[in-house]
């Protein structure tokens, strides 16, 4: 059996570190080449995260962080999609979690100045394990976009993170979800740093109306990529996965 080759990623599509649109980029962009040295023993084999430590309702943000009886408001979503290899593969057993603003556009974060308010049964952050063939799911309130001190007037995109382990905490990739139709996304300089318009695309869910609940809650899929040509675009792992 031939060895399997990696299809080698293509740089030349993601965002350069320097970004004058991106103004905080002016600051902490690298000055230096790439480097790139071998993981150690310690990174590819631990620590791992214990599967058993996560709670009933860590994949339902829309009641995680809730009162007795009540539930986050805003409109309602479930977020499902697939975590594949470059051959679309499943990928089961890793770790996905979450973390967003709320629908007004807020984080629950004590430096969030932004002067929407905050929703006290709306925690924003959940977690969940992709399954043996790959798929994950997590139920959510669509977030709102926000303004953010980049310009005289610029607004994030209405966004989700998410956070994909692999078989050690060292091996995380970080990476944002956009929706589907969303205007902000053209004016977005964070967005915008992406040079190629097919890699944008990868980060954009699609509203799915067959796993849509008729008169309860909107569906919208998301597929992640680990490596290859048809790779999402992780941030904190620009030359590669």
């Amino acid at each position: 059996m031939a060895d399997h080759i990696i299809a080698p990623r293509d740089l030349d599509w993601h965002p350069k570190p320097l970004a004058p649109d991106y103004r905080s980029s002016l600051l902490r962009s690298p000055n230096h080449t790439r480097l790139h040295y071998d993981p150690t023993v310690t990174e590819m084999t631990g620590p791992t995260f214990g599967h058993g430590m996560l709670g009933p309702d860590d994949d339902d943000l829309i009641v995680n962080y809730a009162q007795a009886g009540e539930a986050a408001i805003g409109p309602r979503i479930i977020v499902h999609g697939k975590l594949l290899d470059e051959d679309g593969r499943p990928v089961s057993g890793k770790l996905i979690e979450v973390w967003q603003a709320n629908a007004g556009g807020r984080y629950r974060h004590k430096k969030d100045g932004y002067a929407a308010p905050l929703d006290p049964n709306f925690g924003g952050c959940g977690r969940c394990i992709s399954g043996e063939d790959g798929s994950y799911s997590f139920r959510t309130i669509q977030p709102g976009p926000y303004p953010w001190p980049n310009g005289g007037n610029d607004w994030r995109p209405a966004h989700i993170h998410f956070s994909v382990f692999g078989d050690g905490f060292a091996q995380r990739l970080i990476t944002q979800m956009y929706f589907e139709g969303d205007p902000h996304i053209a004016l977005c300089p964070i967005v915008q740093c992406i040079p190629s318009d097919t890699a944008i695309d990868r980060l954009v869910a699609r509203l799915d109306m067959d796993n849509t609940v008729p008169m309860d809650i909107r569906a919208y899929r998301f597929d992640i990529v680990l490596r290859g040509r048809g790779a999402t675009i992780f941030e904190n792992q620009m030359e590669g996965t």
